[in-house]
């Protein structure tokens, strides 16, 4: 991962995304970009067109002129608090900035198939609207994972340094990705805590023992020193705990199991630790 794409809406949710970026960023020695989208949303637009309805074409062109250069003027701020962010991160060069029309998940679509497609994709849980759906992921969240073919880091409310990361693994291949991850950048992240889990779901104990037993292995391998344990119970249940006791900082899974459904939704197990975990979450596809 040596090129990075941060999405930003100038919302809470996003300025943390930049921190956390940057902190990525300068333990891999990546570069990043950002992008904003300038997204005309269903209320807007039937604002609009009720406005056209009732007022006529002109008093619409001139609303429509007037909402055109608020947009501008948005684009303007983020992209100075953008530069301000990175700056106070410690990244010395500002990452260039890009603004886009349309909708977040077109863009990606278009942009993973480019000749500057993205080795990771970040952006924030939620977006602008977050203190009217706290419970809720961002609109675009979900369908950005779905259709991505990148890795994406999903950030949480509050920057925290990371000092104790977790990988969650269950051997399918989307967690075997992030095992490679982990074994292509042991330099990186040799200075961090790592912990390694899997969950037993009671179907095959021996085989989630060796599962576990074989991922450590290959880690330890790579120069990681560990702390492993199989947990049992509800999945979801049982890492958020395991995140709550060991404080950790950032967790690192794959976006679907062996149970995917891969064009209909994202793995429910991701989505549901997606909304409770409070940490930041590295998503392997």
């Amino acid at each position: 991962m040596k090129n990075f794409l941060v999405c930003t809406d100038g919302s809470p949710y996003s300025e943390v995304c930049c921190e956390y970026a940057s902190w990525l960023a300068q333990c891999m020695k990546a570069t990043m970009s950002v992008s904003y989208i300038s997204e005309l949303g269903p209320f807007q637009a039937s604002m609009i067109t009720d406005l056209c309805g009732s007022l006529g074409i002109q008093p619409y062109q001139d609303i429509l002129g007037q909402m055109q250069e608020i947009e501008k003027e948005k684009v303007k701020v983020i992209e100075q608090r953008c530069k301000t962010l990175f700056k106070e991160a410690g990244i010395k060069k500002a990452p260039s900035f890009h603004n886009h029309a349309g909708t977040l998940v077109e863009y990606i679509e278009d942009i993973e198939v480019s000749d500057h497609a993205p080795d990771l994709i970040c952006l924030g849980k939620r977006g602008e609207n977050a203190n009217l759906a706290t419970e809720h992921l961002g609109s675009s969240l979900e369908r950005v994972i779905r259709v991505s073919t990148k890795p994406c880091l999903i950030t949480s409310r509050k920057f925290t340094p990371i000092k104790k990361i977790l990988l969650a693994y269950d051997d399918s291949p989307s967690t075997n990705k992030a095992l490679e991850f982990f074994v292509n950048e042991s330099k990186a992240f040799k200075k961090f805590k790592l912990h390694l889990i899997t969950v037993d779901d009671n179907a095959d104990t021996e085989l989630s023992l060796k599962r576990l037993q074989k991922a450590e292995s290959t880690l330890k391998k790579a120069g990681y020193s560990l702390s492993t344990q199989m947990l049992s119970g509800e999945v979801e249940d049982s890492i958020v705990r395991y995140i709550e006791e060991q404080n950790i900082n950032l967790l690192v899974m794959g976006a679907y199991g062996h149970s995917q459904i891969r064009h209909l939704l994202i793995g429910s197990t991701t989505t549901l630790l997606l909304r409770c975990c409070r940490v930041p979450t590295l998503l392997f596809r």
